[in-house]
């Protein structure tokens, strides 16, 4: 029985990586429209927006952007759970 070469054995477990980031990408797709419907209605009904809604909409497109460039190989930084939450401020 042969060995998996050692770079194949990381694309193999980057793979797994990318199924799951893949998976919590649309997760956020999801949860950043419910987050702009709520914001939304907050606006409408006391004409600001809320501080804490806009800084974790912040928060979460930073998230969404490390996915993104992990996913296309830009970045070798596995996002969230495996790493620090994204802090925007």
């Amino acid at each position: 029985m042969t060995d998996i070469p050692e770079r194949k054995r990381h694309l193999l477990i980057r793979a797994i990586y990318m199924l799951l980031m893949a998976l919590i990408l649309n997760l956020c797709g999801t949860l950043l429209c419910l987050l702009a419907i709520i914001q939304w209605i907050v606006v409408l009904m006391d004409e600001a927006p809320n501080q804490r809604l806009t800084a974790f909409g912040r928060n979460l497109g930073h998230y969404m952007r490390q996915i993104v460039e992990f996913q296309s190989f830009a970045s070798e930084q596995v996002p969230f759970p495996f790493s620090a939450w994204p802090d925007a401020d």
